[in-house]
C-alpha cells in the first residue's frame, strides 16, 4: 500500500546516490569529515557495534556507507583489491582541496592540472579504497571545443 503525501524519493536524496562499502565504516566517516567536510546525517550501528547504515552529505550531495558484510557478499574496493569506480566530487578549489585529503591521510593519485575540457583535476584515493576525482570548472567550453581539445597522445583503455 502506497502513501500518497510520501514522496517517492526522500527529500534531499538524489534519483542515484552512491552506496560505499568500507572495512571500517566508522573510521571512514570520520575520514569523510575530515578529508572532505562530510556532515554525518544518520548512523544506524548494527548488533555488533558496526556501521549496518550511515548517510552522509558532501557540498550538496549524499553518499550513504556501509562496514563490509562478507555475509552479504558486500565487499569494499581494499578486499576487492581495487575499484571500477571513481566519484567525482566538484568542489571551490580542488588544489586546496586535495592537498588537505592527502594530508589527512587520502593517497595523492594524480596531480591537480588543467584539463583538456576545462576543469583543474586530480585524483586521490581514500584509507578505505575508494577513487575520488576532484575538480573545479573554471571554463566553460562547448562539446566541439572539448573534442577538439583532447590531446593527440591520450590513451583510454589498454592494449591488452
Amino acid at each position: 500500500m502506497t502513501n500518497s503525501n510520501v514522496k517517492p524519493i526522500p527529500e534531499g536524496m538524489s534519483t542515484v546516490t552512491p552506496h560505499l562499502i568500507c572495512a571500517g565504516a566508522a573510521e571512514a566517516i570520520e575520514f569523510y569529515k575530515n578529508a572532505f567536510g562530510a556532515t554525518e546525517l544518520i548512523r544506524l550501528p548494527a548488533p555488533d557495534g558496526t556501521i549496518m547504515h550511515a548517510c552522509l552529505q558532501i557540498g550538496n550531495s549524499r553518499i550513504m556507507l556501509a562496514e563490509e558484510s562478507p555475509q552479504w557478499r558486500s565487499f569494499g574496493p581494499k578486499s576487492l583489491n581495487g575499484t571500477p569506480v571513481t566519484l567525482h566530487l566538484y568542489v571551490e578549489d580542488a588544489d586546496s582541496f586535495v592537498q588537505h585529503a592527502v594530508e589527512v591521510g587520502a593517497k595523492l593519485v594524480m596531480p591537480v592540472s588543467d584539463a583538456f575540457w576545462g576543469d583543474r583535476y586530480g585524483q586521490v584515493e581514500d584509507p578505505f579504497g575508494h577513487r575520488w576525482s576532484i575538480a573545479t570548472h573554471v571554463r566553460d567550453m562547448t562539446a566541439d571545443e572539448i573534442k577538439n581539445a583532447i590531446p593527440a597522445n591520450m590513451e583510454c583503455g589498454s592494449s591488452s
